[in-house]
This record gives C-alpha cells, sequence and structure tokens, in this order.
C-alpha cells in the first residue's frame, strides 16, 4: 500500500497524469501484479482529503515466486529510487490496515510524526523545512515528508474602519456588496415539485475575476453616493491554510517518516538529539514525537513494570514450592542463559528489540524455569535416596538425574521450538508480530537446555556439596 502526496494546489488533470505514470513504474517490477490507484478522497467520504493525495494498492506476488532474492524492504528501496522522478511528491510505504492504524494513532497519514504546535503557519513551515533537513541526515528514516498545512490561494479584503467612517460606509453595506458581487445571495426559492432551491444573485464575472475588478465594487455610503470597494479596504491575494491539523485543542504542523533497517529507538534518540541541538523555537511553540513511537515508549514502559514483576512472581511461587530461598535461586539461574539465546537470536537473525521480543522474553522464563523444577526435584529426590543406596556417590545421584530427566527436558524445549518455527521462518504480512517472539522463545531454549543438561548439575553440585557431606557424616553407611 502506497501513499503519494503531492503539492496542494495540485489539479485533477495533473493528479490523474501523475498517478497513470506512477502506476506505469509499479508495473515494471517484475514482482508486481496488479496495481490499483485512487486519487483524492475515499469513495465514503470518510477522510477530507483534496486531489492530491493518491493511492496505490500493490498487489506483489509470493515471495516464493520472485526472480530476484531479496527482501521487501529491498523491493521498497528499488521503488523508491524510480519513483524520484517525481519532484514534490512525498511517498510513504505500508500496509492498508497499519497504515489505519498508524494515522488513528498519530493524527495523520505517517508511521512516526513530529508535531510544531503553534499559531503561525508560516513560521511553523519554515522550522518543518529545517528539521527535515536534518532529519535526511539521520540514517534509517524513509518517506520523509512535510505535511503542510499553508496552500489554500485565498483573496483577502481588509476593511479599513477610518476610511469608512470618512465617506460614511457602514460594516454590514460592504459585507453585503463583497458577498453579493463574489459569492452571491439568495434572494428566493424556486420550488420543483417537492424540492426547493435557492435562486442566487451574483455579479457578472467580469466585475469579480481579479482584484482590480473588485476593488472597483461600488459600496453605497449612509449620505446615499457610492464609494469604490479599493478606497476603503486592501485587496491582495495570499496562500492561506488549506488543512489545519489540531491535537489537544492547538494548531500543530506536522513531518512524518518511517523507519527501516534499524531500532526504531535508536534512529529517534540521534534524531532528538540534532533537532534539540539545532532547533531553538520561541516559548509558545514546542515540538512532540508522537505515532508508532509514542505506542513503543508506552508499551515499554508497561513492559519494564512487567518483566520484574513476572520475575518476582516467579520467585514467590517457587519459594512456596521448594519452601527456601536457595532452591528458588537455583530454578532462576537459568533466566540469564535464556536471555543470553534470545538475544543472541535477534543479533543473528537481525531483528531489533520491540514489544513482540519482550513479551518472547517472558515467555521464556516461563519454559526454562520449568525445565530448572523437573531438573532440582529430581536431584533432591536422588539426594534422598542416597542413605538407601550405600554404592552410590553424590556424583552418581546427580548422573542419575540428569539421564532420567534428559528426555522430559528435551522433549518440554523442543515442543516449544517446533511449535514456534512457522512463526520465526515466516516472512509474510503480519510476520514482524509474531517473527520477534518465535525467535528469542527458540533461541533462549537452545541455550537454556545446553545449560540444563551440562552447566546447570554443575551448579547445583557446588551448591549442595557441603550439606550432602554432612548428610554422610551423620548417616554413615
Amino acid at each position: 500500500y502506497v501513499r503519494a502526496t503531492g503539492p496542494l494546489s495540485i489539479s485533477l488533470d495533473e493528479t490523474k497524469k501523475l498517478s497513470n505514470d506512477m502506476r506505469k513504474i509499479f508495473l515494471s517490477f517484475d514482482e508486481v501484479k496488479q496495481v490499483m490507484s485512487q486519487t483524492g478522497r475515499p469513495n465514503d467520504g470518510t477522510d477530507a482529503t483534496g486531489f492530491y493525495n493518491m493511492e496505490f494498492h500493490v498487489d506483489i506476488y509470493p515471495k516464493k515466486e520472485w526472480k530476484r532474492k531479496q527482501s521487501k524492504e529491498q523491493l521498497i528501496e528499488r521503488m523508491q529510487e524510480k519513483l524520484k522522478g517525481f519532484p514534490g511528491i512525498s511517498l510513504n510505504f505500508s500496509q492498508p490496515i497499519s497504515d489505519n492504524v498508524e494515522e488513528a494513532v498519530s493524527g495523520v497519514k505517517g508511521s512516526i510524526v513530529v508535531k510544531m504546535f503553534g499559531e503561525n503557519f508560516e513560521f511553523i513551515e519554515q522550522q518543518e523545512e529545517k528539521i527535515e533537513a536534518i532529519l535526511k541526515t539521520v540514517d534509517g528514516i524513509e518517506d520523509l515528508g512535510i505535511l503542510r498545512n499553508l496552500g489554500q490561494p485565498e483573496l483577502q479584503i481588509n476593511l479599513d474602519q477610518k476610511k469608512m467612517a470618512l465617506y460614511g460606509v457602514s460594516t454590514a453595506d460592504a459585507n453585503a456588496v463583497i458577498e453579493m458581487a463574489i459569492g452571491g445571495k439568495a434572494a428566493t426559492e424556486i420550488y420543483e415539485g417537492e424540492r426547493k432551491f435557492d435562486l442566487i444573485i451574483r455579479y457578472p464575472e467580469n466585475f469579480r475575476n481579479d482584484e482590480n475588478s473588485i476593488s472597483q465594487l461600488r459600496v453605497p455610503t449612509i449620505a446615499g453616493s457610492n464609494v469604490q470597494l479599493g478606497e476603503i479596504s486592501s485587496i491582495r491575494k495570499i496562500t492561506g491554510p488549506s488543512m489545519i491539523y489540531r491535537d489537544k485543542h492547538k494548531r500543530y504542523g506536522a513531518i512524518k517518516f518511517s523507519i527501516r533497517g534499524r531500532d526504531m529507538g535508536s534512529v529517534i534518540e540521534e534524531a532528538q538529539q540534532k533537532v534539540n541541538a539545532q532547533i531553538k523555537l520561541p516559548k509558545d511553540y514546542k515540538l512532540e514525537w508522537a505515532g508508532d513511537f509514542e505506542n513503543q515508549q508506552r508499551a515499554t514502559a508497561r513492559l519494564s513494570q512487567a518483566v520484574p514483576v513476572s520475575l518476582l512472581l516467579i520467585f514467590f511461587i517457587l519459594f512456596i514450592l521448594f519452601g527456601n530461598f536457595k532452591d528458588a535461586l537455583l530454578v532462576l539461574n537459568n533466566v540469564p542463559f535464556a536471555m543470553i539465546g534470545g538475544i543472541l537470536a535477534l543479533l543473528i537473525v537481525g531483528i531489533n528489540f520491540n514489544i513482540s521480543a519482550g513479551i518472547g522474553f517472558i515467555a521464556l522464563f516461563g519454559i526454562c524455569v520449568q525445565n530448572g523444577v523437573i531438573l532440582l526435584t529430581k536431584f533432591k529426590s536422588n539426594i534422598a535416596t542416597l542413605k538407601h543406596k550405600a554404592e552410590w556417590t553424590f556424583t552418581d545421584a546427580m548422573r542419575d538425574g540428569v539421564a532420567s530427566r534428559f528426555r522430559p527436558v528435551l522433549m518440554t524445549a523442543l515442543m516449544a521450538a517446533i511449535g514456534l518455527m512457522p512463526a520465526a521462518l515466516s516472512t509474510g504480512i503480519g510476520s514482524e508480530a509474531s517473527k520477534p517472539l518465535a525467535v528469542v522463545v527458540i533461541g533462549g531454549l537452545i541455550t537454556n537446555t545446553i545449560f540444563n543438561l551440562f552447566v546447570y548439575p554443575i551448579v547445583f553440585y557446588w551448591s549442595y556439596n557441603k550439606k550432602v557431606k554432612r548428610m554422610s557424616l551423620v548417616n554413615p553407611a
């Protein structure tokens, strides 16, 4: 799904021409099956936008049918390179549903947005152009564009109250002449059956087709004479706002962008440092970073609370199960080794840490703790039987425990890993939500299983060696 945004003043004919040319470029890629485009607002009128808005649904073949071995990100880069030939066009690559979600979150058509709150749109756009130039220097930022507020041609007529008083012209009379001449005024109603229509009276076009003609409109005075509109007002053409964005009851301008090839946290941190160092705003203006970044900040804050709480709950349950801190801590020793595997798996696959990966770590903690409980329970059971088996040593008890629990531990890890393998290998739409979780769990299970079977017994041996020796002295064979 590609959204192209042109200049606000672009005509419908020019937009159609651009849309056709861009559609041909998309179809020139072997990976593209078909392209459907739409210009302007949606058919249901739910999105107030103009002719400058072009949307493309680019239907691509399944990845296994692609002739080139490339990722979707590389395909997007190739498309962007070819579309650079259209000046003034801002592109945004997304998915239909995620695009709607992004707009609902950020308030604009973009994944991440920098909002500048203030009243003066001219000042806002000047600062936005400076920020855009800064953001272009940050690696990982793509689909960069300014969502401009200004772009609507306007004719501004400012009545001079002093001159009006000098000529004896009332504000109501002047406004009535301007309204009737330019916009027209309803004089009566016409009925056609049950339908009725206003009959509009308006000056002929030659009286209102330019500034000079409008300035010569005659306005009545109190004395019964009339005066030209240009004598009592200043008339000029300006570029006004065509779209006014508001958030929290305040006006703002926006710069939208997406992130590809880097993790969101480091990109935003670098961008904020550069912008804060070079952009100094008056006290009535402020910047706000929103969109997916805002969501990530909230989710990260929740995750920073959820992970410690999860570990505390696990420790509390283990303490109730074993009745002492020592055994609970021994089982929790599995957690760091599981985390190492999850982190290494993310690095190997090239996935940045995100909320899905964080949830994967929480799920991983539960599985690795379960394997620790299986082994520790068997080890303690064998220690209790040492006094009944004179030929056994503590080492024999540990070896038997590992041998008897090798299959349960391995099957527990394999069951979870095999179940999550399709998600870990997926590359289709939506895989970015489940793949990090699966990769973390599978990677963590690999290192945790190795630790459980080869390292954990040694740690347990060191912890209980003195206790077993005291038991053997108290209960000699």
